[in-house]
């Protein structure tokens, strides 16, 4: 078996999908640009040397218009692979859930479909260890979590559920040709969510909500361009205008079982040490 072509091996997802393979004996390979083969998003010339010997890739793409542009390119100029696993976003190019934030993901979609590779295209709802391992970690240990999501509610999903999702995904032919809309079991307000991990950490956390300009300048003060302070903004927008309000059972229909809950999930995270001060 060739090896499977892991790209952002080291993100959230990636490193989940490396270590499930590990578990299965399953030969991968992690390109990124401190791996053995160096691949870079931006530098086109690392790419052939990455793809070569592989057939089969999962591509979690670099966020923002122009990342998610070369990762187009890059699907189109791959040669010898057969097949490609992408990481997209839930509610992309839904009837009725258009949103302008979405529109380079909707592009990546539709060049990967139509690249006449076998394709199977994953989209989850957000991240529940955003909180633990992504910028709101800092917001928890901080004691506010200060955002522009009103009182919209997302279903958040557990990175593992993705992981274990994804690879199912990358094994499973009768996959190919499918978009897989994956969530957590109930949609949570970030009131909620305070909540949540108020009754996990033992402390108070508390939702500030924050009005989508004066988001953006916090995100400028933190260091953010005006651009990525954008991006951010439109991201949250789609909770905010309560896009994000449903719930998709991909997990329970994928891996047979139900998708891990906030709940659970806030409980056993907490007690690793990650919101300890």
């Amino acid at each position: 078996m060739n090896p499977i072509l892991i790209l952002s091996g080291k993100g959230k997802t990636g490193r989940r999908v490396a270590a499930q393979l590990d578990a299965r004996g399953i030969p991968y390979r992690l390109a990124s640009r401190s791996s053995e083969r160096r691949f870079d998003w931006y530098d086109e010339s690392t790419w052939a040397d990455a793809v070569r010997g592989t057939d089969t890739a999962y591509l979690a793409p670099p966020v923002g218009p122009t990342g998610l542009a070369q990762a187009g390119k890059f699907v189109e100029q791959a040669e010898g692979l057969r097949r490609v696993v992408l990481l997209s976003g839930r509610g992309v190019g839904s009837p009725g859930r258009d949103f302008a934030v979405y529109d380079g993901q909707l592009d990546l979609e539709n060049v990967v479909k139509a690249s006449g590779r076998d394709w199977t295209i994953v989209q989850p709802a957000w991240f529940a260890q955003g909180f633990s391992e992504d910028f709101l970690r800092y917001h928890v240990l901080a004691g506010e979590i200060r955002v522009s999501t009103g009182t919209g509610a997302e279903a958040w999903i557990d990175t593992d559920d993705v992981g274990d999702v994804m690879t199912t995904a990358l094994l499973d032919e009768s996959y190919v040709g499918q978009t897989l809309a994956i969530s957590g079991p109930r949609t949570l307000t970030m009131s909620e969510i305070a909540d949540e991990l108020t009754t996990a950490t033992g402390r108070k956390i508390s939702y500030v909500d924050l009005a989508p300009e004066a988001h953006v300048a916090e995100l400028i003060e933190q260091g953010l361009t005006p651009e990525d302070a954008d991006a951010v903004r439109d991201l949250f927008a789609v909770i905010r205008n309560h896009r994000s309000e449903y719930i998709s059972d991909g997990v329970e229909q994928i891996l047979g079982r139900a998708p891990r809950d906030f709940t659970d999930w806030a409980r056993e995270t907490a007690a690793t040490g990650v919101w300890a001060v």
